[in-house]
């Protein structure tokens, strides 16, 4: 990654008890210069937000879609 990061949100993981993080930050230019922002979502399973054991990035144009997929899994699944 070569923008820069700017942590929007920072939640903690129910299902770890020992400080997992989701992070959720908006990232500039995530592949070099001229690349389109992103949103970055981060997981950890301990508490150390800043190295995250996964993580997605998500274009802008995606998040809608990507936030109906997971309402529809959690309505089906949860």
């Amino acid at each position: 990654m070569s923008g820069t990061a700017t942590l929007v949100k920072e939640l903690e993981l129910v299902t770890k008890k020992n400080g997992g993080k989701i992070s959720v930050s908006h990232l500039t230019h995530p592949y070099g210069e001229g690349s389109e922002p992103v949103v970055s979502i981060g997981v950890t399973l301990l508490d150390d937000s800043g190295n995250p054991d996964w993580k997605v990035h998500i274009p802008y144009g995606n998040v809608d879609d990507v936030i109906a997929a997971l309402q529809e899994a959690k309505a089906k699944y949860a």
